[in-house]
């Protein structure tokens, strides 16, 4: 287990959204602010990392034959307890994200980590794939949902800061709205995607000189 290389991993090489592009609905739903992105962001952390955990405790005595099965019916079942909670301790997010907690069941993160990960290595290195995977998850909503907020609504943090208004940046009259729409969602998730492959090209040439002036 080599938790800086799942981070890498998890954070650019291998994330879920802007490399895998995986999770594309809840992607381009609830990314409108901060707040729901975040939420969104933890919930799958956790529902990921505990599924992870017993998935790969179990995969010697999961029968290859039923196995999506069974990690479905565990994933479910993390999935309602974390619907749960959210309705009982945070009902405004629950709210807010309405439909796209009980669907991270079919989110396919989490069973595409489950059955290339977590069916494959033991409980530490799932755990810790679960995060990394979780973190990489987070952080690429949260950056689809500050560019889509500032510049669609013209504010950051709502629904988090300022008693959930969030701070208005940019004055009423000026916000380009067609970014909180679909459209918009795609369109700033494309940049994104840009963005991150420039930077992972950039990086291995600049790996790549490192090792050329070492020899």
């Amino acid at each position: 287990m080599n938790f800086k290389k799942q981070l890498y991993e998890g954070v650019l090489t291998k994330n879920p959204v802007t490399v895998q592009l995986l999770g594309m609905c809840s992607t381009m739903a609830i990314t409108t602010s901060l707040f729901n992105g975040l939420g969104m962001g933890l919930a799958v952390t956790i529902i990921l990392t505990c599924s992870n955990i017993l998935i790969s405790a179990l995969r010697k005595v999961i029968p290859s034959e039923i196995r999506i099965a069974a990690y479905i019916t565990i994933i479910a079942g993390f999935v309602t307890i974390v619907d749960l909670l959210l309705q009982a301790f945070i009902p405004a997010l629950s709210e807010s994200l309405g439909v796209f907690i009980p669907l991270i069941v079919v989110n396919c993160i989490i069973l595409g980590r489950a059955e290339a990960f977590a069916s494959k290595n033991g409980v530490l290195a799932s755990a810790v794939d679960g995060i990394t995977q979780g973190i990489g998850y987070t952080l690429a909503l949260v950056i689809v949902c500050v560019i889509r907020e500032l510049l669609g609504s013209g504010t950051f943090g709502g629904g988090l800061l300022n008693g959930g208004q969030g701070f208005r940046i940019i004055p009423e009259q000026y916000p380009a709205m067609l970014l909180v729409m679909p459209v918009g969602g795609f369109l700033v998730l494309g940049c994104v995607i840009a963005g991150s492959q420039w930077l992972m090209k950039h990086l291995e040439k600049k790996s790549k000189k490192k090792e050329a002036a070492k020899r």
